[in-house]
């Protein structure tokens, strides 16, 4: 069976790790250190949240961040409370998960794909020219048990990279990046076929991906490889304090 909603949210905490998180019993609160919006949303733990949104406010205020809450699928109070204070929506992202052997039948060309961990330093540039800079790379540095770094290549040129983790059996990819050139060549694809092996040799059962739900390159992607989507989350925030 393919892992539940609540268990993906839970690996996606462990394999793209924030700095720190604090429980206040209503909410998650995470220091993310400039790693993004996955690792510094404050996510609700109980309908009481509602109630606490002003003090979530503040204690994400109080470690140098603007206000930014993760809503998670089935959260429609917390949804319209904080749409009805000014908060609004941001990046709609899509789950995608399937058993591994899924991505396993076929291998990628010799050549074209293989997993390294540090990551080399023509990955750093290729997760930098899409966005992706030092305090991203301290996430992936964080997250612990088995994990690897995921290099492509095309056209006999470094084209792609990309980072995958595992936790409690499912392996995650994040910040899978192909060099503009490079797309629309099958690359994606032997990349996410890379990370299927390298995990599945490393104790892993499924397989789960995020994408932000206007992509629709990746989503075909993900679509075609016979995965399936889980669920959604999306984040809400102040206009003023748009994070980056």
């Amino acid at each position: 069976m393919i892992p539940d909603l609540q268990t993906l949210y839970t690996a996606i905490d462990a394999t793209w790790p924030a700095h720190t998180c604090t429980d206040t019993g209503a909410w998650i609160i995470r220091k993310g250190q400039g790693g993004g919006k996955r690792v510094s949303a404050a996510t609700a733990m109980s309908a009481k949240s509602v109630d606490e949104i002003p003090g979530a406010e503040r204690a994400m205020r109080a470690l140098g961040q603007s206000p930014l809450f993760m809503i998670q699928q089935g959260q429609d109070v917390l949804d319209q409370t904080l749409a009805a204070m000014g908060y609004e929506v941001l990046d709609l992202s899509n789950i995608y998960a399937c058993p591994i052997g899924r991505l396993t039948q076929t291998l990628p060309p010799r050549t074209a794909t293989f997993h390294l961990w540090e990551p080399m330093a023509i990955q750093l540039d290729i997760w930098a020219a899409g966005g992706i800079g030092p305090a991203r790379i301290d996430v992936m540095k964080r997250a612990k048990g088995p994990k690897t770094a995921l290099f492509g290549r095309d056209d006999n040129r470094p084209a792609a990279t990309g980072f995958v983790a595992i936790h409690d059996g499912i392996a995650m990819v994040h910040a899978l990046e192909v060099l503009p050139r490079h797309r629309r060549r099958g690359l994606a694809r032997h990349m996410m076929t890379q990370a299927a092996l390298w995990a599945s040799a490393n104790g892993a059962t499924h397989m789960s991906v995020i994408c932000t739900d206007a992509n629709r390159g990746a989503n075909a992607l993900y679509s075609s490889l016979g995965m399936t989507l889980m669920g959604q989350y999306h984040y809400r925030h102040l206009r003023k304090d748009a994070p980056a």
